[in-house]
């Protein structure tokens, strides 16, 4: 792991852009790397959180069971995200579980190093709090969609905001996607059968292809007419 440049990691990060490169130098020396094997918990939902994570390969899920013992996955990261902040921040439990979707490499920052940084770098604390902005957002819209909106409608979101390349990056949107429909189902409050259903309908319509594992879209545009078609 010593070969891993974790300054250079820090800066694929929105968060950590914010920083000079003294800010991110002395952020990185006091952070170190873990590796997670697909399928592996980074922490669980109630576990003490006295730490952030810096995505710097991979990918991860995050997820939650509801009271009712319902499977939910709420978000999905990748490279240049951060995750772990609220309990970070607050000193409380993690709010969800983290999972490794992918063989993922993580830059760990401690609380007591963060918060150092976070007195000496005032402009890090206002990225911090447009993340968390972002992220109340998102769970906001996702309460309306699964309120409000129909399950094509919820599903075509989905599929847009899954297949759009990461921020900064100068690939194109995916055209293909190995989310199991199970996983879909989790993310937007449905069942797979009903998913499924709607996938096949798709296909039958050239939207979709369901082939080898993968989700092909091969028409973003009808795509976007439905996700707006509340």
């Amino acid at each position: 792991m010593a070969d891993i440049d974790k300054e250079k990691l820090l800066a694929k990060s929105f968060v950590f852009k914010a920083l000079d490169d003294e800010g991110r130098r002395d952020l990185a020396a006091s952070t170190h790397v873990k590796k997670f094997s697909t399928g592996e918990i980074v922490f669980n939902a109630g576990a003490p959180g006295q730490s952030m994570m810096a995505i710097a390969e991979g990918i991860v899920r995050v997820e939650l069971v509801t009271p009712t013992g319902r499977d939910v996955i709420l978000n999905e990261l990748r490279s240049g995200d951060v995750f772990g902040e609220i309990a970070l921040l607050d000193g409380g439990e993690r709010s969800a579980t983290v999972r490794a979707v992918s063989n993922t490499t993580l830059v760990v920052l401690e609380r007591r190093a963060l918060m150092d940084i976070l007195q000496r770098k005032p402009q890090l604390s206002i990225r911090l709090i447009e993340l968390l902005c972002e992220r109340v957002r998102r769970s906001d819209e996702r309460m309306v969609e699964i309120a409000f909106m129909n399950l094509p409608t919820r599903l075509a979101r989905l599929l847009l905001r899954l297949s759009i390349a990461p921020p900064a990056s100068e690939l194109s949107p995916a055209t293909r996607l190995s989310l199991s429909q199970s996983d879909m189902a989790k993310m937007i409050g449905n069942t797979r059968e009903n998913v499924n259903r709607c996938l096949r309908k798709w296909q039958e319509k050239g939207l979709v292809d369901l082939k080898d594992g993968w989700l092909i879209l091969h028409d973003r545009q009808r795509l976007v007419a439905l996700a707006e078609d509340e």
